[in-house]
């Protein structure tokens, strides 16, 4: 059977902390509001990486925000060739001449 409770959102506000910790252990918690259900608060899915950070970036993944690479290397990407300062202002007095 699992663990449940329900809690209205004022009370969830004064002891949100309980709520949290209730929820770490394994319990749901439905928060209502005029005894209607509005949220579920309860424990991360065993598929949740613990860190805020895997999981922002886990879901932007899962979302197609980001895609992650496809070549692993110890070596950082080759970089690109960088024009010089005299040649990028001379081609932005160019630019500026043309206007």
């Amino acid at each position: 059977m699992v663990a449940m409770r329900a809690v209205g959102i004022k009370i969830l506000k004064n002891r949100l902390s309980e709520y949290v910790r209730l929820a770490a252990s394994g319990e749901s918690v439905l928060v209502t509001d005029r005894d209607r259900v509005v949220a579920e608060l309860g424990p991360p899915s065993s598929s949740r990486a613990e860190a805020v950070h895997d999981a922002f970036l886990a879901e932007a993944v899962r979302t197609g925000l980001l895609r992650p690479a496809l070549v692993r290397s110890a070596e950082p990407p080759q970089s690109l060739p960088v024009s010089q300062w005299a040649e990028l202002a001379e081609e932005l007095a160019q630019d500026r001449d043309e206007r």
